[in-house]
């Protein structure tokens, strides 16, 4: 038996705690104990333990899913799964989830230094097997990476002369190769750059986001934009074994067709907003010229409808217009919470008169937003309305909103339809509307998109949630001030 062996005890205090500490000292192992999630996450970190004794119920959290997500990081590691008693159907679960084996009281001192021997030899001899594997596979792989120095040039011919660019980097994100692309985007000529960090031979600010993004897990888009007006989508993509590769396209033209339609749709938009104020103006006038029988106060009546909802949806085409051209740059602070109030109130009477059930949850100790509080209550606005919108007569809709971190999240849960899977994606697209939505349900499909990019302006996320005949959630998750 190794005598430094370290054993991690992440059992919730108890007798027991104190019998395996105990146990496993006198048998000359290393100790250390946790008592809550963080702990046994930093500890893993600080030292990876020969072994781990996990409790089925563990701060509350369920013990089988906590060892999933352990070996998911760490597929060799031992556990053992400590239960406060047996019951039918545990060894299946423990089998099921790859546990090394579950104990259960009665436990004696030589119980549990015989449980954790076995099953650090079972560990040891996978271990073994493991590196006879990785050895023989290696070996294999060699042999079959000897390609000749014809097809290594015809490769390198290939990805010196494609059009997107192509960035290959080590492990520490030095350069392998890049090819003619990516040095005629950046006017590298022929500089010498394989083997400099990617840091210290490109400086575009786009492209160091992309880095430091990358981090986090591949990138499937990510523009790079330059001083002369190109636009580039850049995807990261881990390579094994080598480090990663980074793809570039040039996608400038469809910027430039995109830059030109909204600029189309802002002016139509703006140019039809006074002739269609006038006819509202009119058309409020003409009740007052005279008497109208019934049939003329009815066309009337939608002529005004119409009127007002062509008026509407110009107006958020423009609002749309003002954010995605960055014109939004107010700031002060706001209390989320504040806002959301009037919002409430200002939709009170029609939540009342489809007899919604209304849930309210705020957290106390909501930090201030740093925001145009006219946009915030557009968004709010916006949420809280295709929620009442949607619900049938006599739902629910939940509104919570609490901290996470230095984030406030607010959630908005409704009990209408919901969103088929396939098209949630698309949800917050401008003039999209879901295939299923209700009959006699106006709209004009730039509500999300708007909210989309309010939240986005002010460095937020926004996300659904959604299941058939059940309803959908609507989450938004905004910085706020430190």
């Amino acid at each position: 038996m190794a005598k430094h062996d370290l054993i991690l005890l992440a059992i919730d205090a108890s007798d027991i705690l104190k019998l395996m500490d105990r146990a496993l000292h006198a048998a000359g192992y290393e100790v250390a104990s946790v008592h809550d999630r963080d702990g046994l996450d930093k500890s893993l970190q600080e030292a990876i333990p020969a072994l781990v004794i996990l409790g089925e119920k563990f701060a509350k959290l369920d013990g089988v899913s906590i060892s999933g997500q352990l070996l998911d990081r760490f597929p060799t590691l031992p556990i053992l799964l400590y239960a406060d008693h047996d019951k039918p159907g545990l060894a299946k679960i423990t089998l099921n989830a790859g546990l090394s084996n579950y104990i259960f009281p009665p436990l004696t001192m030589e119980d549990i230094v015989s449980y954790v021997g076995q099953a650090l030899t079972r560990a040891r001899h996978l271990g073994d097997w493991l590196r006879r594997e990785v050895k023989r596979t290696t070996s294999s792989l060699a042999e079959k990476a000897k390609i000749s120095e014809s097809e290594r040039s015809k490769l390198e011919g290939i990805i010196s002369n494609i059009q997107d660019g192509v960035i290959v980097l080590d492990d520490d994100k030095n350069i392998l190769l890049i090819n003619r692309s990516v040095r005629e985007m950046f006017n590298l000529a022929e500089k010498e750059v394989v083997g400099n960090p990617i840091e210290d031979v490109f400086l575009n600010a786009d492209l160091k986001a992309l880095l430091s993004r990358s981090s986090e897990s591949s990138l499937k888009y990510h523009e790079i934009n330059f001083d002369d007006g190109r636009v580039f989508n850049a995807q990261f993509t881990p390579i094994p074994k080598i480090g990663a590769a980074i793809t570039m396209q040039d996608i400038s033209y469809i910027k430039e067709l995109d830059r030109l339609k909204n600029d189309f749709v802002h002016t139509v938009s703006h140019d039809l907003r006074s002739p269609l104020t006038a006819i509202l103006g009119y058309t409020e006038l003409i009740g007052r010229t005279g008497p109208l029988n019934e049939n003329q106060q009815e066309f009337l009546q939608r002529l005004q409808g119409s009127v007002q909802h062509i008026t509407a949806l110009i107006n958020d085409l423009l609002d749309l217009g003002r954010l995605e051209a960055g014109f939004d740059t107010r700031r002060e602070f706001v209390q989320l919470e504040g806002v959301l109030k009037y919002t409430l109130d200002m939709f009170d009477p029609l939540a009342k008169q489809k007899k919604l059930d209304l849930h309210i949850n705020i957290a106390d100790g909501l930090k201030p937003l740093r925001a145009d509080p006219i946009r915030v209550r557009q968004m709010l606005d916006n949420l809280m309305g295709n929620a009442i919108k949607y619900t049938p007569h006599g739902g629910r809709i939940d509104v919570n909103m609490s901290m996470h971190e230095n984030q406030i999240i607010l959630k908005v849960e409704d009990t209408g339809p919901g969103i088929p899977q396939e098209e949630q994606s698309h949800i917050f697209e401008k003039f999209y509307r879901a295939t299923n939505a209700p009959d006699g349900i106006q709209g004009s499909g730039l509500g999300l998109a708007i909210v989309k990019s309010i939240v986005d302006s002010h460095q937020g996320r926004v996300w659904v949630e959604s299941t058939m005949g059940k309803g959908s959630s609507f989450f938004v998750l905004m910085p706020t001030v430190e």
